[in-house]
């Protein structure tokens, strides 16, 4: 089983399932959206797919997903053989999995929405998405200094899930929005390890392990 991703190379939520995608080495065809400048989201065309206008958009056979958080769970299911993505069979971790995954939405309604405001002139509230960012990220590293305390690695243990990946992404992109990692030293540690998960994927603004070593070896 394979699925087809309408996508947009610099659509952080499509980067979500790009990178899980290539970690459990899943093939899928790829079909570009010019989100920008041409708004080919908001197309008659598009909009008869997905009436959001909204990017990705999965399908496969029966299925159409619009939301990114539901497309890391399904490859997951569908493709990872060993449970350790989406958890099933630890109901504790799957809990917290989901709660987490919930967090990525707020990352993705802050930072997200900044970073279009900083990089593409959407209009916003800056200083309201600057400020709403600014306290994602402080819980996201206070969580993640719990974490570290307990000997875990990852948001729900030892082990990464889809909850990483989302939250992975525009945690990673919050230089394009002008907020820096600086403030952030369990933040830094935990992207340094995501990005050196074997497959690991990298897009604009977001670069391989290598790339970042010196940076986070001197902040730690």
């Amino acid at each position: 089983m394979s699925f087809t991703l309408h996508d947009y190379v610099l659509s952080g939520n499509c980067y979500k399932v790009r990178l899980l995608a290539q970690i459990l080495g899943v093939a899928y065809t790829v079909k570009p959206v010019d989100f920008h400048p041409g708004k080919a989201h908001k197309t008659p065309e598009f909009l008869a797919l997905n009436p959001h206008g909204t990017l990705p958009v999965l399908e496969s056979d029966n299925t159409l997903l619009t939301d990114s958080s539901a497309m890391l769970v399904w490859i997951a299911q569908q493709f990872d053989t060993t449970h350790t993505w989406w958890p099933t069979n630890d109901a504790h971790r799957l809990a917290l999995t989901v709660q987490w995954l919930g967090f990525s939405a707020k990352l993705t309604e802050s930072i997200g929405q900044l970073r279009l405001h900083t990089m593409l002139n959407r209009p916003a509230d800056a200083a309201t998405l600057n400020t709403l960012s600014t306290e994602n990220l402080r819980e996201l590293e206070n969580h993640l200094c719990e974490q570290s305390i307990r000997g875990l690695a990852f948001l729900t243990g030892d082990q990464p899930t889809v909850a990483d990946i989302a939250c992975f992404a525009y945690s990673a992109l919050s230089p394009d929005a002008g907020i820096e990692h600086t403030l952030y030293p369990a933040i830094r540690g935990w992207l340094h390890r995501i990005r050196c998960l074997e497959g690991f994927l990298t897009m604009p603004g977001i670069y391989e392990a290598h790339e970042t070593r010196n940076e986070h070896t001197a902040a730690s």
